[in-house]
């Protein structure tokens, strides 16, 4: 069943709290369940509400803030109310990165469509999963509590070009380094 809670009644919900640093403790939050708004984000980050484009930046960033994952659902909450909404691959799209001290200790900083900066590293695993019937890619990395961003196709082009072989336990593997963790991407044995 599709409710029709408006995108301003949350907007008044969120005005009404106190101004503080960071996203909103929303993993905190847990208001009663008010049903499903037309609201969607497409796998380019785009978001939707009622089939049309939010063309409002602001808006955008002020939803994503107010995120929350339960399962395998999707929910706009605020300390009063909760509602679900459809995602069509990952909440929120990586759009580049950068990359201090290559090699070994490199650290990869990613950036997303909604203004989000996250370090790869063992809290921000970087995941990626590969299509079972056509093989390809789709890399990951966790951006908060259980959030993660899709990485857009241009920056994983160029986080390939930062990858290494590497010995692990499941046998050698292509994969990324970050904030001194090792990310496996492919086998080595796979890109022969």
């Amino acid at each position: 069943m599709i409710v029709k809670p408006s995108a301003d009644a949350l907007t008044q919900s969120l005005s009404a709290l106190p101004r503080q640093k960071g996203p909103p403790p929303v993993h905190l939050w847990n208001p009663p369940y008010c049903g499903e708004m037309d609201m969607r984000i497409a796998r380019d980050g785009t978001w939707f509400h009622e089939g049309t484009p939010i063309g409002r930046p602001g808006l955008v960033r002020l939803f994503s803030s107010i995120l929350k994952k339960e399962g395998d659902r999707y929910f706009l909450v605020t300390p009063v109310e909760k509602v679900g909404i459809v995602v069509e691959d990952a909440p929120m799209l990586a759009v580049d990165f950068d990359v201090a001290d290559k090699g070994p200790d490199q650290v990869l900083t990613f950036h997303t469509k909604t203004e989000d900066i996250v370090v790869a590293g063992p809290e921000n695993p970087i995941r990626v999963v590969r299509d079972a019937q056509t093989g390809e890619p789709s890399p990951y990395v966790l951006v908060r509590r259980n959030l993660e961003a899709l990485i857009d196709r241009k920056s994983f082009y160029r986080l390939i070009d930062l990858g290494t072989h590497e010995e692990t336990a499941e046998g050698r593997w292509f994969g990324l380094r970050s904030s001194g963790q090792f990310f496996p991407i492919i086998p080595s044995a796979d890109l022969t």
